[in-house]
């Protein structure tokens, strides 16, 4: 895989269950905060399964779309935009009614020194959505920030383990959790609480990180020594069945893959893809912020994309040059500072 056109086909090829699903699924469904990583690819999946499926549904991006040329591409491929300013209960409130929503906004990067923001996106807002939206049923995209560090051979944390997150981030996020659980529980509202970490494509991701560090001859540090991850594809298609499942009280599900990896393994291994040598440094700690995704492997199946899959493609995009973000994951973070 050597394009953005051979990425943004794979990441929109719909499951046969996806296509089921969603031919069953009643009602169109709403991105709000789609012009984020996941959100475009997300939305053209959801255009391909209900090709595929034959059924007339419309899929609806909300967005600033305050850059760039997305709002247009995305109309292209037949998703309906809207440009809106969330914090603006006016503009929120002549959102269109629609029976699925995809909750995607946030704030993450950039919190350390402007920490009402982020308290403003990840708490604050959800309940505005949240009221607008009473009679729907709705994906809260969280994150695994949400739980401490847990011990490396534990597994990682699941759904049970009680949440303790470290720093304004997580503890926002799960602000957001909350605060959407409280008015699940007062409308009956069905939801999925989205649980993810890492997802990873071509152009962003912890093992772009790792594999660029590796083809600069530059140290990887694995004092952060392991974590999870998953193809962005098979989040998407995670997200959009979550609407499936939705419940209330909220259904909580850790969606990552389902390894623990050893990030110095996958040095090694994009060392070997490369023709060089890993310069890893630092010692693995004891703990890390893991995941335990058995739960929704359980409702969804197994990821479609290995992990293995997943580092012969960017090492070939790295090796051939391809578009990268400048979006790191800040995965090393221990102290939950972004």
């Amino acid at each position: 895989m050597r394009t953005i056109e051979e990425l943004e086909a794979k990441l929109a090829e719909p499951s046969a269950a996806l296509v089921k699903e969603i031919a069953e699924l009643d009602g169109d469904i709403l991105l709000l905060g789609i012009g984020g990583k996941m959100g475009p690819s997300l939305a053209r999946l959801a255009m391909n399964a209900i090709k595929q499926a034959g059924v007339n549904k419309k899929v609806i991006g909300a967005s600033r779309f305050s850059s760039g040329g997305l709002r247009e591409e995305l109309e292209k491929d037949g998703v309906e935009t809207i440009a809106v300013d969330l914090l603006n209960d006016e503009e929120l409130q002549k959102l269109p009614d629609v029976k699925n929503v995809i909750y995607m906004a946030g704030n993450k990067f950039g919190t350390t020194g402007n920490e009402h923001f982020t308290w403003a996106m990840n708490a604050y807002l959800p309940g505005r959505v949240a009221e607008k939206y009473k009679n729907s049923r709705i994906v809260v995209f969280s994150t695994g920030n949400v739980y401490p560090l847990t011990p490396v051979q534990d597994g990682g944390a699941t759904e049970s383990t009680p949440p303790n997150a470290n720093g304004e981030y997580g503890q926002s996020s799960l602000g957001r959790e909350r605060v959407f659980t409280h008015f699940s529980h007062k409308y009956g509202t069905p939801m999925s609480i989205f649980r993810l970490n890492y997802a990873i494509d071509m152009r962003y991701g912890v093992l772009l990180e790792i594999a660029k560090t590796v083809k600069e001859g530059l140290p990887v540090d694995v004092s952060m020594g392991h974590a999870n991850v998953i193809w962005q594809g098979d989040a998407n298609e995670m997200a959009i069945r979550s609407l499936t499942v939705a419940s209330s009280p909220p259904n909580i599900l850790n969606v990552t893959g389902p390894e623990t990896i050893s990030l110095r393994w996958a040095a090694k291994e994009f060392a070997k893809r490369f023709g060089v040598t890993a310069n890893i440094v630092g010692q693995e700690s004891e703990t890390a912020l893991l995941s335990n995704s058995t739960k929704v492997m359980q409702l969804f199946g197994y990821p479609r994309v290995s992990l293995l899959q997943m580092i012969d493609w960017i090492a070939e995009w790295v090796e051939h040059g391809g578009e990268t973000w400048n979006k790191p994951t800040h995965f090393q973070e221990r102290e939950g500072k972004y």
